[in-house]
């Protein structure tokens, strides 16, 4: 996160330069040199390992300017839909640096990723099937098998992809089906990447590691069985909470490679292509989102300030709070901290359902008209993926360096126009029901 002096040069200069006030009441930060620095640390925490590639998982932030300062650090990139793949190629990935998972590919899709080139990991035994039919001959992809180890959930059911039940991935603990795996990768040369994504937030390291360790496991027992080195790489899948509760970064990626080295001495020694899939732990701390407050109200002696970030860019936060609590602090409308007296106040946003609630009896500065919020720890799945409840426009997005006490800010995205929003709506279809 950005140094609180940082946050409110950035803030004094957005309400400078119109992007963030009476016309634009909400609008989402990127810190440029901050993303850099992270990519920096998941890099120097693996240095040691022979060969690794490090995709940012796009769905964590799906904004091309974004995604290419992302290439230009060195990261290669995940995607899970058609519309991520073409996003992740407009933003200069090539296709051999591309990972495409997801629990329904079409046919269509994987049509495209195989003759591209693209890295697919097969969420099922039967999505093997068809790509025993679709896959080029000479085709250049590499091909995993996704499987779930089943190892539980963390504190968050929803962010839990190793339960028992999980959507994704073949279940290893079921009966039989490790011997169908084995028979799936003996029958298909091409098959040699093996992947596994335990969860993120809320799960803790040693569930992770313990994961990702039976992941390593199951490739030599499958290497075993063939009897030569089949599975070649495996996909570690993405996964490392985010502290949401102050500024540290914790856990670190030393901490997550640690974990992963206690659990299993041999995951990380060079024997396999590794494969990192993080996108929250990247950019969360790197990005906030800032908010004009509209109107101050007392409603059953409680206090609400209602202002213009709600669920349409925090959907998470608004209905699972306690598992996704946001920081939050209050500004003058120049962008300077508020420093009067600390009462309770609910800070609501505008749509038009009564849960729409950032946060509730949050202790902050007496907040009044035209005043700043902001919501820290937001540069991963807020306002890079709104709802477009109540047809709110889409925010803007800027990204910012600082130098010499200086702020730069450029436009990642624009804010939705009103012609947009109609378009959205099928405005040029507007008779299509009348004839």
């Amino acid at each position: 996160m950005p140094h609180p002096d940082v946050l409110q040069a950035v803030l004094k200069q957005a309400v400078i330069e119109g992007i963030l006030g009476e016309r634009f009441p909400v609008a989402g930060f990127i810190d440029v040199q901050g993303v850099r620095e992270s990519v920096k640390a998941l890099h120097d925490a693996f240095v040691h390992v022979p060969d690794v590639l490090h995709a940012f998982a796009v769905k964590a932030c799906p904004l091309v300017p974004v995604l290419r300062l992302l290439a230009d650090t060195g990261m290669a990139c995940e995607v899970a839909s058609p519309g991520e793949t073409h996003l992740a190629l407009a933003a200069g990935f090539t296709p051999d640096r591309i990972v495409l998972d997801s629990p329904a590919k079409t046919r269509a899709e994987l049509h495209d990723a195989l003759t591209q080139g693209v890295a697919v990991n097969a969420d099922n035994l039967a999505e093997l099937r068809r790509i025993d039919v679709l896959r080029p001959r000479r085709s250049q992809s590499v091909v995993g098998l996704r499987v779930n180890p089943q190892v539980g959930a963390g504190t968050i059911d929803a962010m839990s992809t190793a339960t028992a039940h999980s959507k994704f991935g073949v279940a290893l603990g079921d009966p039989g089906v490790r011997d169908q795996i084995l028979e799936a990768f003996r029958h298909r040369p091409w098959l040699t990447r093996l992947h596994a994504h335990v969860g993120s937030q809320g799960c803790p390291l040693p569930l992770i590691a313990q994961g990702l360790a039976a992941l390593h496991r199951l490739a030599e027992e499958i290497n075993d069985d063939v009897g030569r080195r089949q599975v070649t790489s495996l996909d570690l899948g993405g996964g490392l909470p985010v502290n949401f509760t102050d500024d540290t970064t914790t856990p670190t990626y030393d901490e997550y490679v640690r974990a992963l080295t206690r659990a299993e001495p041999a995951l990380l020694d060079g024997r396999y292509q590794i494969v990192t899939e993080f996108g929250r732990s990247l950019l969360a701390k790197n990005g906030f989102t800032a908010a004009v407050v509209e109107y101050v109200k007392d409603a059953g002696g409680r206090r609400i300030a209602l202002t213009h970030a709600g669920a349409q860019v925090a959907v998470r936060t608004v209905f699972m709070p306690d598992s996704w609590p946001l920081r939050i602090t209050a500004h003058k409308p120049d962008g300077t901290p508020k420093h009067l007296q600390v009462i309770p106040q609910d800070v609501a946003g505008p749509l038009c359902f009564a849960g729409d609630v950032i946060a509730h009896e949050r202790h902050l500065p007496e907040l009044a008209e035209q005043d700043l919020i902001v919501l820290h720890d937001t540069g991963a799945y807020y306002f890079s993926s709104p709802w477009s409840y109540n047809s709110l426009p889409r925010p803007g997005a800027y990204g910012f360096l600082t130098e010499g006490g200086h702020v730069s800010l450029t436009t990642v995205r624009t804010p939705q126009s009103m012609s947009e929003i109609g378009e959205e709506g099928g405005v040029s279809h507007a008779d299509a029901l009348l004839t």
